[in-house]
């Protein structure tokens, strides 16, 4: 019976943690493992530079709008950390695609209300890890749907198409770099 008690004792621990254990787990450990590095920094400069310089003259070339918030941090990771796993062509189009049609969703059937803004942000994240497209600045498409009262045209531009844009660019330009190979996986 006692067995019994202590498995019961060690649930219930895990689902109300204590008080102190939660805080220090709060600490950090450790530093920044990041490093600093002029030829990546270079390349984050240039590919963020070109990717939006594009993205902004389609803009004002075109009646369409091309450029959204979002890309300059989508910018940030495949051109700073193009490696990693949230940086790949999946999650930069896959990411921003499902972010912005959950956005457009939650606005066209419940409309612009605080609580709407917040499902929209939630719901885009639940369903980019459910579909392994999790990439963090498509996190704010939906606010910038929501906020911006868009019509369903944005998720093709600049949505589709200029994520798009933005991992050609990204293939072209971490290339020519030797050291690095772009994408590290496609699907």
């Amino acid at each position: 019976m006692r067995s019994g008690n202590n498995a019961a004792m060690k649930k219930v621990a895990v689902l109300h943690p204590s008080r102190p254990n939660y805080l220090a787990k709060m600490k950090g450990k450790g530093r920044s493992p990041l490093k600093v590095n002029i030829k990546d920094a270079m390349t984050g400069l240039i590919g963020g530079f070109i990717t939006i310089l594009v993205l902004a003259v389609l803009t004002k070339i075109t009646p369409a709008t091309w450029l959204m918030a979002p890309f300059g941090a989508s910018c940030v990771l495949a051109f700073g950390v193009w490696d990693a796993p949230l940086s790949q062509p999946r999650n930069i189009i896959g990411g921003h695609f499902i972010s912005s049609l959950v956005g457009l969703m939650v606005y066209h059937f419940l409309g612009n209300e605080p609580w709407t803004i917040a499902l929209g942000v939630g719901l885009a994240i639940a369903f980019m890890m459910m579909t392994k497209t999790t990439h963090p600045p498509a996190g704010a498409d939906p606010i910038v749907v929501i906020l911006g009262s868009y019509k369903w045209s944005y998720l093709i531009i600049p949505v589709l198409i200029g994520s798009i844009v933005i991992v050609l660019l990204a293939v072209l330009i971490n290339n020519l770099r030797e050291n690095r190979e772009y994408p590290t996986f496609w699907i």
